[in-house]
């Protein structure tokens, strides 16, 4: 399978988005800079971490504008499935392409740990190969992580099932302890209506091998790899 990362002026997770995919899990990944206007030949997209354009005005205010980001509106139209990660979240909300915004943590502080994550819906591209009592601990670095909707929106998200993962503990439970950032309902991911765009705070870029302390979140990148594979794969006609 072929990624495209994109690259945006202080992108700082796309070289670990790039290792994950071609070095662990095997397939292609290539860079894409945010002033080109074509993704070229993909059949994903990774909208990567970072404090693109320096966060200035807003997180993800001014990467929304970047050329590269009308090619991705119009792969995502026709089907294509957009993962945002952290600051990619961020810009995907920016642009429309998610509802809810991304505002300052509760704490007003930076925070960098391990979260533990439970996946609510595994009907997705980007959580279907999650066991449904899997919980994924993966870590989390952001200033302006705390997801914010209206209530008609959370409404909405619930009751079609767009919401993919919530903050919990260890035992699986959405307290308030275990929310980093105060984000509504304890949401850390969600997906739009047609469930081909998702956006998450946690990385797991940054979880996908031992060694990092986590193996976890190859779990999301398996799930987009198997969703794209089982597409590839020619539908079987009538036997004669």
């Amino acid at each position: 399978m072929n990624f495209a990362v994109l690259q945006f002026p202080a992108s700082n997770c796309d070289q670990d988005a790039v290792h994950i995919l071609r070095n662990v899990l095997g397939h292609s990944a290539r860079l894409v800079w945010h002033k080109e206007a074509s993704l070229g030949d993909t059949d994903a997209v990774i909208i990567p971490g970072g404090f693109s354009y320096g966060d200035y005005l807003r997180t993800g205010a001014i990467a929304r504008f970047s050329p590269i980001m009308q090619a991705v509106q119009n792969f995502a139209g026709q089907g294509g499935p957009v993962l945002g990660i952290c600051n990619g979240f961020q810009i995907l909300c920016e642009a429309g392409m998610l509802p809810g915004a991304l505002i300052r943590n509760r704490s007003l502080q930076f925070r960098c740990e391990h979260v533990f994550l439970k996946t609510k819906s595994n009907d997705s591209p980007f959580t279907n190969q999650i066991p449904a009592d899997k919980l994924l601990r993966i870590p989390i670095a952001h200033g302006e992580g705390c997801y914010f909707a209206d209530e008609t929106t959370l409404a909405r998200l619930d009751a079609s099932q767009q919401v993919l993962w919530h903050y919990v503990n260890a035992k699986g439970e959405p307290t308030e302890q275990s929310n980093p950032n105060g984000s509504l309902q304890n949401i850390a991911g969600i997906c739009n209506e047609s469930r081909n765009v998702a956006g998450l705070m946690p990385h797991p870029e940054r979880a996908g091998e031992g060694l990092l302390g986590s193996a976890d979140g190859r779990l999301i990148f398996e799930s987009l790899i198997h969703y794209l594979e089982s597409k590839a794969q020619p539908a079987s006609g009538p036997r004669t």
